[in-house]
């Protein structure tokens, strides 16, 4: 059963105008964050246990240090994407929740470009 109004389905005002590339974007980046987890792991594990120069090394090998950067974009934009639609979900007001929306994203981009740049100044200082 349909509760739209014609005029709504004819403006192409449904529900699933943008949301199925929004739901799609969530799993891509899920699946991605899987093996790029177990990188983080490793990186995590080698910076407890190892010497702060063999961290380094280890990190500043370049497929570590892909994996990692890899790992700090996909965790933000997952992130970002998971926080928008508890935003649009429980925000009700448009006004708010644009607003909520963009600063959201501002965040979630102003922190991944702190981790990036940390880890790059980590691996060229090393």
């Amino acid at each position: 059963m349909d509760y739209q109004s014609p005029l709504a389905k004819v403006r192409g005002l449904g529900s699933a105008k943008s949301g199925t590339s929004h739901w799609w974007m969530q799993r891509v980046s899920a699946v991605v964050l899987i093996p790029l987890s177990f990188r983080l792991i490793t990186f995590l594990d080698q910076s407890l246990n190892a010497p702060y120069q063999q961290t380094v090394d280890w990190l500043a090998s370049p497929f570590n240090a892909v994996c990692i950067m890899a790992w700090i974009l996909a965790v933000f934009y997952h992130a970002a994407l998971g926080v928008q639609v508890v935003i649009e979900d429980y925000v009700a007001a448009e006004g708010p929740k644009i607003i909520s929306v963009w600063a959201a994203n501002i965040v979630f981009l102003l922190l991944a470009l702190a981790a990036l740049i940390a880890l790059l100044r980590i691996i060229l200082a090393g």
